[in-house]
């Protein structure tokens, strides 16, 4: 199996700046690329499966290109707890995509988000007058929009920021599944190299999850008169974007609603919307049906 190259990118914050490390894959000076966004609590090592999908089939030269958002993964973690929100991420995306088109020109931009990967690419892709290289010709939503259920909030706030300690990597791969039996059905083998890239040594030995669990501080802030505040916000974004689009859902997803993703195709990009049965909240693009439809959707001309 080829394997990606660990890359950084420096990026400000008030606190005198942090690194964002980035999986890539594939052709460094290529200038199709496509940008490929974690969720909540994961990291860019999700998508290795469908890297090597996007690699395989693609006709022409290509990168794929897999950050870890900052507090993930090998990125740094943040001085203050208060910058885990979606302005300072797409910041340091617009930094990325900076460094990425001064190393070799990108010509051609696609996106693939789950979840808070999605809202990020909602905001690089609806925000007027950003710095882009170029635009983003190609969104891929993966089980989000603009309006997000809070029972599903709170749900993921009962676990998130919670690292855990661990003795073995099946130990944290079965707790991790406790809390993620949403994402569907997965192999033994297939949930184990997800989990792999989750977990890091902890300094009192043993294995913790990967993040900072400080990321989960704005989000217990939150209340659901704020997230139903930010509706229109998402909404306008969403308006916005001018490039092609795809939204996949689970189709026992608590996070995004069938009306909501109805209501996504019928305005701003009128997104394309396809459905997995027997997932909820949010396909992993691990098993073979979901690899395609994404796949098709990047690679279109």
């Amino acid at each position: 199996m080829a394997s990606p190259t660990l890359n950084y990118v420096p990026c400000t914050d008030p606190d005198g700046g942090h690194r964002m490390a980035y999986w890539s894959w594939g052709d460094a000076s290529a200038e199709r690329v496509v940008v490929c966004v974690h969720g909540l609590s994961r990291q860019g090592r999700d998508f290795d499966v469908l890297a090597q999908a996007l690699l395989a089939r693609s006709p022409d030269p290509l990168r794929v290109v897999c950050p870890d958002v900052v507090g993930r993964g090998r990125s740094d973690w943040l001085k203050s707890p208060q910058g885990y929100v979606l302005p300072t991420y797409a910041a340091d995306m617009l930094a990325l995509l900076a460094q990425l088109h001064a190393q070799a020109p990108v010509r051609d931009l696609s996106w693939c988000g789950t979840s808070m990967g999605g809202l990020i690419g909602m905001a690089v892709a609806g925000t007027p007058r950003l710095p882009l290289p170029v635009p983003v010709k190609r969104l891929l939503l993966n089980d989000v929009g603009p309006v997000i259920q809070w029972q599903a909030l709170e749900r993921i706030g009962t676990y998130l920021g919670q690292a855990g300690r661990f003795a073995t990597l099946q130990e944290a791969a079965d707790a991790m599944w406790r809390i993620s039996a949403s994402f569907g059905p997965h192999t033994p083998e297939q949930w184990l190299a997800l989990s792999r890239p989750m977990v890091r040594e902890a300094a009192d030995g043993g294995l913790t999850l990967h993040y900072d669990p400080a990321i989960a501080v704005p989000m217990r802030a939150m209340t659901a008169r704020d997230a139903e505040q930010g509706q229109a916000a998402l909404w306008a974004l969403y308006d916005a974007i001018t490039g092609r689009t795809l939204l996949v859902r689970g189709a026992q997803s608590d996070l995004l609603t069938r009306e909501t993703a109805d209501e996504m195709t019928r305005r701003g990009p009128r997104a394309r919307l396809v459905e997995f049965e027997g997932v909820g909240h949010a396909p992993t693009f691990v098993a073979p049906d979901q690899v395609e439809v994404a796949v098709s959707f990047l690679l279109q001309p």
